[in-house]
């Protein structure tokens, strides 16, 4: 038996096929505006890496902002529940989960491996991937070095402000004064940092802790982290996938509720098709 999640976050889009002993496949690519297409294009793309036709999943699970937006999916489970139950699935004694996406970041309470409570900060690009691309852009090192090089740093810079355009702005100073980029970059992921386990914190961060998302990609970011709550934490070897992975686990549970002869009716009603927000009449004339 097989079965898939598909996690479409805000700006990663994740997908899992799994059986019921191993992880199949896995694909991540950058979300689009149209997430209809991409479910499809990724699911296609998994499939092929699997080598199972999409007739043999038995069952699907969406998860993500993007959940509603997959017409192929049988079920859909928030982000937050996805996240705890991946993570659980390869570290049972995380107690504490600390998400770093590209739009948001959550904390994430384990016990005996259902989720206790989360916190989530969906309202400023503090605490988020967003936040260290804009800095990024602004200090002209890309994204994907920015951890490394704030390693580097011997005195880093003090960013009084978590506001993402303050920081700029802070950012942009110290550059004048002819602070070390490296400097502010350590600065900046002192800031980061900060937020985060300022807003987890309220949940009772616990060991053992995991962090996940983008954020987990940057190692001075998780160097920080690791300074505020006082010990090391896990980063899975793919923290992005997470999501995915607990949705496909979630798919699998639900395959446990249903009868053969269900499954071969939803496998029959089921189509993966290329389908938009508009249909063919509606986007005629379009250029």
């Amino acid at each position: 038996m097989f079965f898939a999640g598909l996690d479409i976050g805000s700006t990663i889009t994740k997908v899992v096929i799994k059986n019921q002993k191993q992880i199949c496949a896995t694909v991540i690519k950058p979300t689009g505006a149209e997430h209809r297409r991409l479910a499809h294009k990724v699911m296609e793309d998994a499939l092929a890496e699997a080598g199972v036709p999409f007739e043999k999943i038995d069952y699907i699970v969406a998860t993500g902002y993007g959940r509603i937006n997959v017409p192929f999916a049988d079920h859909q489970v928030t982000e937050i529940t996805c996240h705890m139950r991946g993570v659980n699935w390869l570290f049972p004694e995380v107690k504490t989960i600390i998400d770093i996406g590209g739009q948001d970041s959550k904390g994430i309470k384990v016990k005996n491996g259902k989720l206790a409570n989360f916190i989530m900060n969906d309202k400023c690009a503090a605490g988020t991937g967003r936040f260290l691309e804009v800095i990024s852009d602004v200090l002209g090192v890309r994204l994907e070095d920015i951890g490394e090089l704030s390693l580097r740093s011997t005195r880093p810079s003090d960013i009084s402000s978590l506001c993402t355009v303050f920081a700029e702005q802070e950012a942009l100073l110290r550059l004048s004064e002819g602070t070390p980029v490296e400097d502010i970059l350590a600065g900046i992921h002192k800031a980061n940092a900060s937020r985060i386990y300022s807003m987890v914190s309220k949940i009772n961060i616990e060991k053992e802790v995991a962090i996940t998302g983008g954020g987990a990609k940057n190692i001075g970011l998780c160097k920080a982290l690791e300074e505020k709550i006082g010990f090391p934490a896990i980063v899975p070897p793919e923290p992005l996938i997470t999501g995915a992975l607990g949705a496909a686990l979630i798919a699998g549970k639900e395959i446990e509720k249903i009868s053969a002869d269900e499954l071969k009716q939803r496998a029959k009603e089921r189509h993966l098709e290329a389908v938009t927000f508009f249909d063919d009449e509606s986007n005629r004339g379009r250029t």
